[in-house]
């Protein structure tokens, strides 16, 4: 298969998302489009407003399909999130804005749990930019939601989730601070057990592992389903088809994520 020559590049940040078409031979950004990344303020907290994000990103790569075009799909987001699905693959609580401002109990209580930096090497930081602390407080004070959880991802993962319905979970996005990863034996923290979430972290993937197919409605909404054909198990169809990698991405397979970005899940004509 090719080395892709145009990519359609996920890119979802703080204060804003792009969907931007990145030229291979020359590094050159020929098309974007951008939205805002709204917050909305709850209840039941502050969180993404995802759906609409979702609008965006099919309505984008949509018009791209049509022109330039692009044979590649990369996704790169801000870092220090994490989706929480239910057993339909939906969200059973929003997306945690990790700027929202804990109560001090619900702050001493994690503090007692999270793992010493020498196991993870994540510091101990404000607000939710320890996603174990956003765990931590969506199960403590929402415990009825919670209980509904059956998949966690981590937030790039998430996107590629919607695009192809598998769910996995990345080193470099585990990595990034959370309090959920030992770098040094590669594996999840004590924090995960001690929050009874083993079974319900999604399976951890290679940053170059494929995913699967790009589902249906998915690739009808965006214009890029095409004749039938025969594709293998580790492809994605667009036009004529793609494949996805898992993760982080190297220069020569996909461009570089912004800086403060946790990393992406590609997909490839």
């Amino acid at each position: 298969m090719s080395a892709p020559q145009k990519i359609a590049v996920l890119d979802i940040g703080k204060t804003n998302a792009k969907v931007v078409i990145l030229d291979c031979t020359t590094g050159e950004e020929i098309a974007e489009k951008r939205t805002p990344n709204r917050v909305l303020p709850g209840p039941p907290y502050p969180h993404y407003d995802i759906e609409a994000l979702w609008a965006f990103v099919l309505e984008a790569l949509s018009a791209f399909a049509a022109h330039p075009g692009f044979d590649a799909i990369s996704i790169t987001t801000h870092g220090a999130s994490a989706a929480l699905l239910d057993t339909e693959g939906e969200l059973a609580l929003p997306v945690l804005d990790y700027e929202h401002e804990y109560p001090a109990e619900i702050r001493s209580a994690y503090q007692t749990l999270r793992p010493p930096f020498s196991e993870t090497f994540s510091p101990p930081l404000s607000a939710g930019l320890n996603v174990g602390a956003q765990l931590h407080y969506q199960k403590t004070v929402f415990p009825e939601a919670f209980a509904r959880v059956r998949t966690i991802l981590t937030y790039p993962q998430y996107w590629a989730f919607r695009l192809t319905g598998v769910a996995a979970n990345e080193v470099t996005s585990l990595g990034c601070h959370t309090d959920l990863w030992r770098p040094r034996e590669g594996t999840y923290s004590s924090l995960v057990d001690a929050l009874g979430i083993r079974d319900r972290m999604a399976p951890v993937r290679s940053a170059f592992d494929t995913l699967g197919p790009l589902l249906p409605d998915t690739a009808a909404r965006t214009s890029l389903a095409g004749p039938s054909r025969s594709i293998a198990a580790s492809t994605i169809p667009t036009r004529p088809c793609c494949r996805t990698w898992s993760g982080a991405s190297r220069r020569s397979r996909s461009p570089r994520p912004a800086r403060g970005s946790s990393t992406s899940r590609s997909a490839a004509i």
